[in-house]
């Protein structure tokens, strides 16, 4: 991998960027969720959840991020990338990774946290169907993508 370790990625820089793709998601009428691809530390794709403003249940950022990466980047790339993302992966959106086959997905906010917030039942989480495929790592500064979801009016969306 070019003498880049996955570890040694600036994890907390690229959450960061995922809040602020989760702000605007939110800002513009989205649910607030927002994730990047990084390959060599580098940002090399980013998206924001887009399911209301597009109305295309699909459009979560995580799964169109993977469907961009399967046309965009070859299967060794991918290996070599992580996806860095607000909140931990619904199912659907870990089954789309499956497909990617992504070194990593590092999460701020667990799905088990999520249902807090939007008043559902905790869903499988994406550690069981990424087993075998992706490590999974999160939750992690947890408090700041936390704040998002307590900031978003959740209760509307019910």
């Amino acid at each position: 991998m070019a003498g880049v370790n996955v570890d040694d990625f600036d994890h907390d820089s690229h959450l960061r960027r995922t809040f602020e793709l989760a702000r605007e998601a939110a800002d513009r009428g989205d649910k607030p969720f927002g994730s990047v691809l990084v390959y060599e530390d580098d940002v090399i794709m980013a998206d924001s959840n887009r399911e209301i403003t597009e109305e295309d249940i699909r459009r979560h950022p995580e799964l169109h991020l993977a469907y961009r990466a399967c046309r965009e980047l070859g299967p060794d790339k991918r290996a070599e990338t992580v996806m860095y993302t607000s909140t931990e992966p619904c199912p659907m959106c870990a089954g789309g990774m499956v497909a990617a086959g992504f070194d990593r997905v590092v999460y701020s906010v667990g799905g088990n946290e999520i249902s807090e917030f939007t008043g559902t039942e905790p869903s499988v989480r994406s550690a069981e169907i990424l087993d075998g495929v992706s490590d999974i790592v999160g939750p992690l500064l947890n408090e700041e993508g936390r704040q998002i979801h307590e900031d978003f009016a959740w209760e509307a969306e019910r």
